[in-house]
C-alpha cells in the first residue's frame, strides 16, 4: 500500500494540491514504521517542513496550546499582547488589547480545565529594548478575555506553571523589572486562582526566577532556576552568588 501511495504522489502531477497533501498525510499517519525502511516515503515525510503561520509583525516570546485540541493555540508577543487561533494557525485574533500592557513573557493553559488560561506580562528575554509588565492575568473563558490577577510589581514573568489537577494552584516566576534592587523577585504561588499570593522563594534583591519545572507525575516536585540580572541604560550585568537551581519536594513550601 505504501509503495502505491508513494508512486501515486510521485506521478500524479495532474492532481490538486489538496489531494497531494492528503496523500502525504496518509503516508505520514499510517506508515511511520514503513517510512523508516522506505527511502522514498522517508523523503516525502522529511519534505513536510515547518511553515510560517503568523501573525506578522512581532517577536513571539511565549506559546501555549490546549492539550488534546490540535487547533487551539495562544502566542504572546514581546510587545504585541496575546493572540489566539482556533484553526491551527490559519487565522489569529488579538485577545489582550484592552489592557494597559502589551509585553508578554509567559502563557499557560490549565491541564485540567482548558477554559483557564494565564498570561504573565513583561518579556523575560533580556535585550536593551525589552518592555516590562505589570503582573499576571487570568482568563476563565478559554482565553477570549483576561482579568488582572495580581503581582503588579513582578516586572517580568519568566514562567507560569499550573498544577495538573487543580487549576487554582499556580506557580509564577518573577524575574523582576531588572532596573534595580527589588524585593518582589522570586517564586510565587496561588492556591485560589489569583485571589492571594505567597512568595515561596526569594534569593536576594537582584535575583529572580528564570524558569520553573514541575515533575509530570509528582506536582510537588519542583525545580526553579534563579538568575541574578540587572540593567542600566549603558549596559547589563548578569550572574551572582545566588544563581542556580533550587529544588522543592513539597510543592514549594521549602
Amino acid at each position: 500500500m505504501y509503495d502505491r501511495l508513494a508512486s501515486t504522489l510521485r506521478f500524479a502531477d495532474h492532481r490538486t494540491v489538496a489531494t497531494r497533501i492528503a496523500l502525504i498525510a496518509t503516508i505520514a499517519a499510517t506508515a511511520p514504521l514503513a517510512a523508516q525502511e522506505d527511502p522514498l516515503a522517508r523523503t516525502l515525510i522529511d519534505g513536510l517542513s515547518a511553515r510560517h503561520v503568523g501573525p506578522v509583525g512581532n517577536r513571539v516570546s511565549s506559546v501555549a496550546g490546549v492539550p488534546g485540541d490540535p487547533n487551539v493555540y495562544f502566542i504572546g508577543a514581546a510587545s504585541g499582547g496575546v493572540w489566539k487561533s482556533t484553526n491551527g494557525g490559519h487565522a489569529w485574533r488579538p485577545v489582550f488589547d484592552e489592557h494597559d500592557v502589551s509585553s508578554i513573557g509567559a502563557l499557560a493553559v490549565a491541564p485540567s480545565d482548558p477554559s483557564i488560561v494565564w498570561a504573565g506580562t513583561g518579556e523575560e528575554s533580556i535585550r536593551s529594548n525589552v518592555s516590562h509588565g505589570n503582573g499576571v492575568y487570568r482568563s476563565t473563558d478559554g482565553g477570549d478575555s483576561f482579568d488582572f490577577a495580581g503581582l503588579p510589581e513582578s516586572g517580568r514573568i519568566s514562567r507560569i506553571t499550573i498544577h495538573p489537577d487543580d487549576p487554582n494552584t499556580v506557580y509564577v516566576g518573577a524575574l523582576g523589572h531588572l532596573y534595580g534592587p527589588q524585593e518582589e523577585r522570586g517564586l510565587y504561588r496561588t492556591t485560589d486562582g489569583g485571589e492571594t499570593w505567597d512568595q515561596l522563594l526569594f534569593a536576594d534583591e537582584d535575583t529572580g526566577v528564570s524558569d520553573i519545572w514541575m515533575h509530570p507525575e509528582n506536582p510537588d516536585h519542583l525545580i526553579v532556576g534563579m538568575w541574578t540580572m540587572f540593567i542600566r541604560t549603558w549596559g547589563r550585568w548578569s550572574g551572582g552568588p545566588n544563581d542556580g537551581l533550587y529544588r522543592s519536594m513539597d510543592g514549594g513550601e521549602s
